[in-house]
């Protein structure tokens, strides 16, 4: 099954670390919007990461989409279905993708926020087709990250214009 169906995780599923990443450190569990507090912890984590060089950062990026695919993808097979919402490491990757090289300061932590999560909602081409044609724990991670790199795109983009 393809499309998220708003279930609660089982009891006992944040016990295991794998799921607990998967499930964004309990964030995953919320009632309402687990995608948006995913995000949020997205944004928790990118506060100490901005400071880091462009490479620290990107490795340490790689690092938290390397872990997402395989901790999703366990996540899914231990739930039974395919993009659980309760899964959101895939949105604290998209997070960190989208902040790859932006301004510091807290406009622009808001202003990626914003358009990730709109573009992560929205799901316009390419970011639908990725949705709807990969599985398993790239396919959950796939889209946010195409969402992720379109947020960046974007907020590169006001960067150059705001500097102008």
């Amino acid at each position: 099954m393809k499309r998220r169906e708003a279930s609660r995780p089982p009891r006992g599923l944040l016990a295991d670390p794998g799921h607990f990443i998967a499930l964004g450190f309990g964030a995953g569990c919320a009632p309402r919007a687990p995608g948006t507090f995913g995000t949020l912890i997205g944004v928790v984590l990118y506060l100490p990461l901005h400071g880091l060089s462009l490479t620290g950062y990107l490795a340490a990026t790689a690092v938290v989409i390397v872990v997402g695919i395989a901790v999703c993808g366990r996540a899914a097979r231990r739930l039974g279905l395919h993009d659980h919402p309760s899964i959101v490491w895939d949105e604290v990757a998209g997070y960190l993708v989208t902040m790859c090289g932006a301004p510091a300061g807290w406009g622009w932590v808001l202003a990626g926020f914003l358009l990730f999560r709109l573009l992560d909602i929205a799901k316009p081409w390419p970011i639908r087709w990725f949705d709807r044609r990969l599985s398993g724990g790239l396919g959950i991670m796939a889209d946010d990250l195409v969402a992720g790199l379109l947020a960046m795109t974007v907020l590169q983009v006001f960067a150059k214009v705001i500097s102008l």
